[in-house]
This record gives C-alpha cells, structure tokens and sequence, in this order.
C-alpha cells in the first residue's frame, strides 16, 4: 500500500523531552555531549577489536555487535534529537516511520546479542576445554545473524502494523522520537491489534531473553561456586561481571520505561525513563566492558603505540 493512502498526516511535530524555551540550550548541550562520547566510545572499540587480532575471539565478536547496534540506534535519533533543541521539531510521516522501524530493528537485536553473550559466557566457564569448538565462527555468525534476523522480523512486526492506521487531524506526538505507543494514540482508527502485537511482540522478547540470561547465569554461578580457589572464583566472576552490569541496565531501564507507560498511563514519566536505554545505556556499555578489561586496555596501549610512535 502506498504511503500517502494509508495516512492522512504528512509530518508529525515532535514534543521533546522539554517545551521551555530556557532548557533547550542547557539539554542542546547534554545530550550532543552523550551523544560525542556515544559515537566516540563505540567507534573507538570496534576499531580496536577490529586492529587487534588478539581481541577475535567469540566473545570480542559479541562486544563487536554490540558496539556497532549500539552506535546506529543511537544515530537513528539523536541527531534529529539534538537538531528539534534548537530548530523546529518536524518530522516527516516517511521519516517517522523509517525511524520506528530502525530503532525497533536495533533494540530487538540488541536483546538477542546479549543473549548470545551469556550463552558465550556460559561455553567460557562451564565448558573451558570445548570453548573453541562449541563457539566456532559458524556457531558465533549463525547466533549473530539469528539475532538479526529477528530484530528484523521484530521491527516489520511494529512498523507494519503502524502502517496500516490512518492518522487524521493530531499529528502531536508526545516523546522526542517516533515510538510505538506515543504514535497509536494519535491514530484515528482502531489500534486494538496494534497493542495486541506490541505487547506480544515485546513481551515474548523480555521473556525469552530474560529467561534464556538467567539459566545461563544460574549454571554459571553454580559451576563457580564449586571452584575450589578464591582466586578461581573471583577470576570466573570478572569475566561475566561486565555483561551481568550492562544486561541489568537495559532490561531494567527497558521494562521500566514499558510498565510506566502501560500502567501509570504517563507518558511524561516514560519519556523521561526512555532516555536512559536509548542515550545513556548506548554511551556507558563501552566504559562498561573496557575499564576493567585487561585485554581491552593491553590492546589500547599496543594500538597507541603503534600510531604514536
């Protein structure tokens, strides 16, 4: 179905995080900070993974993935963000919708990659002596391509269905990017099945990621709880110390945002709690899994070397 026929708006005005004139420089300056160090964190470490032979390994291929989603579903918005600070916050029905589906495509996969982290760090820990044949390249780009498919399969699922309301005289939407629920109130028709699919669709995602991170971490701790040495256990734990940090943030943050919404019926108050997995999260997973890294810093300190002298 063609574009212009299935709705009658042609742009929609974004509201923001904020309508007072006096916060827009001071949040102007926030965010694009958020979001240099976003881009610079994340750039930064695929670089490195990439230069370094000594980081391609199944779980620097992960860290990889995840630093790449994380930098294109952070560009998906803030620019547009940053510009609707100090210009008029418009957005065309093509642009809106273009967003949605890139920004569903990339948290959905997001889950999966996370996922398939913790199943990597499960191999690592509970199986050491077949780490490398379980966690071939075709078992670690099957997995990532598996996540992919489905942050895909996902996305279609939300901006499908978005395409087929019809929006008629309210072209407000209240968030500053295009999201799946500020979008279904403006619509003018039914949105019965909409809701339906969204809260299947994002309810089978927790559930099944959740549930997947927790077995694997269950059998993790209890592998290393049977580690005899202190200094076993407090090495086994530093190697998944770092994804149980950043898998709790964006869940957490996630779900937070997603029952605010469903039950307080605030859309202020789930605004404001989407920024922290959509800017925050994207601009701490780097620090997160590289400050205390002692292959990620050996690897920086190599690479400076080599460009600095």
């Amino acid at each position: 179905m063609p574009l212009r026929n299935s709705s009658l708006v042609t742009k929609f005005i974004l509201v923001g995080l904020s309508q007072q004139k006096e916060l827009q420089l001071p949040l102007f300056l926030l965010f694009l900070g958020i979001y240099v160090l976003t881009v610079v964190g994340n750039l930064g470490l695929i670089t490195l993974i990439g230069l370094n032979t000594s980081l391609h390994t199944p779980m620097y291929f992960f860290l990889f993935n995840l630093s790449f989603i994380d930098l294109c579903y952070s560009c998906v918005f803030t620019p547009k963000m940053l510009n609707d600070f100090v210009s008029e916050n418009i957005i065309s029905y093509v642009g809106c919708m273009t967003q949605l589906f890139f920004f569903c495509f990339f948290v959905n996969s997001e889950c999966y990659v996370l996922v398939s982290m913790a199943y990597d760090r499960y191999v690592a820990i509970c199986n050491p002596l077949l780490y490398m044949v379980t966690m071939s390249p075709q078992v670690c780009s099957l997995l990532m391509v598996g996540s992919y498919v489905i942050g895909f399969a996902g996305a279609m699922a939300h901006a499908g269905g978005m395409l087929r309301l019809t929006f008629c005289d309210s072209n407000i939407i209240d968030h500053y990017l295009c999201e799946v629920l500020p979008l279904l109130q403006l619509s003018c028709t039914s949105t019965h099945v909409n809701e339906l699919v969204f809260f299947i669709a994002v309810g089978v995602v927790i559930t099944i990621s959740s549930i997947s991170i927790f077995i694997s971490y269950t059998l993790i701790l209890s592998n290393i709880f049977r580690i005899p040495s202190a200094e076993g256990r407090s090495k086994a734990f530093g190697t998944c110390g770092s994804h149980i940090v950043a898998v709790v943030l964006f869940f957490g943050s996630g779900a937070f945002t997603y029952l605010t919404n469903s039950f307080s019926g605030s859309m202020d108050q789930g605004k404001f709690a989407s920024v922290f997995y959509t800017n925050v999260i994207p601009m701490l997973n780097p620090l997160i899994y590289s400050l205390r890294n002692r292959d990620v810093k050996l690897a920086l300190g190599k690479t400076l070397k080599r460009v600095l002298f």
